[in-house]
């Protein structure tokens, strides 16, 4: 089975749809699946919902895909350095799902596993349980949360071999696997594909059972916040 494809627009060729549901990995701006988000953008494909740690900045990320209008509803845990985010939300334009970050991670996680739910003390007594089941385990209060089941999922690794055996770096990791797991096809883009039998077993953060399609490419390295002083 072929999964390295030429561009990110022929990865992506086939798959996209209005109203599909999309699991994006990145943390911050690390890790961000850039090159797919762009070829989203230029399908033209709308009313996204997407689960998301957040939605990058107004000119990068998911940030892109808000300015066209093209995202009806995110699911994620930070809307900060973004201004169009912040604006769509409080204007009533966006419908947003607030997520602790731990709980979205794992809500991908248990999605890619095949678990439906899961109890989580996380958000009791808070509005993230608003709605939500409540059981008592041993005396404590639990909420139960759903697993994420999306219709695809993009990530961006460091390394892959061909059939898709990843290595992610440092904070890229955080979000990138659980995202890919919970997709039921996967797509991800690398900055080095390497022959098969050439990366470490041990090392490996995401098995290519979870990958279908993936390509390299040049890649942005921007930093969120620069703090300088004077000399």
């Amino acid at each position: 089975m072929k999964k390295v494809y030429d561009t990110a627009e022929a990865a992506l060729d086939g798959l996209l749809h209005d109203g599909m549901f999309i699991a994006a990995g990145g943390f911050g701006l690390c890790g961000i699946p850039e090159l797919l988000l762009n070829a989203i953008k230029e399908n033209g494909a709308k009313d996204l919902t997407f689960a998301s740690n957040n939605a990058g900045v107004d000119d990068f990320g998911i940030g892109i895909l808000l300015q066209t209008r093209q995202v009806k509803k995110m699911i994620s845990s930070y809307v900060g350095e973004n201004a169009e985010f912040m604006r769509q939300y409080l204007s009533g334009e966006l419908e947003l799902e607030f997520n602790p970050q731990g709980t979205l991670a794992e809500r991908m996680r248990a999605g890619g596993c095949g678990i439906p739910g899961f109890y989580t003390k996380t958000g009791v007594g808070t509005l993230i349980a608003e709605g939500k089941e409540h059981k008592d385990f041993d005396g404590e209060t639990y909420i139960l949360e759903k697993g994420i089941f999306a219709d695809l999922s993009i990530v961006k690794a460091w390394k892959a071999d061909e059939t898709g055996n990843m290595i992610f770096r440092k904070t890229a990791r955080n979000f990138n696997p659980p995202a890919a797991m919970c997709g039921r096809v996967c797509v991800a883009e690398v900055e080095e594909i390497v022959p098969v039998g050439s990366l470490d077993p041990d090392n490996i953060h995401l098995p290519g059972i979870y990958v279908h399609r993936l390509i390299q490419g040049e890649h942005e390295k921007r930093i969120e916040q620069r703090t300088t002083r004077a000399a």
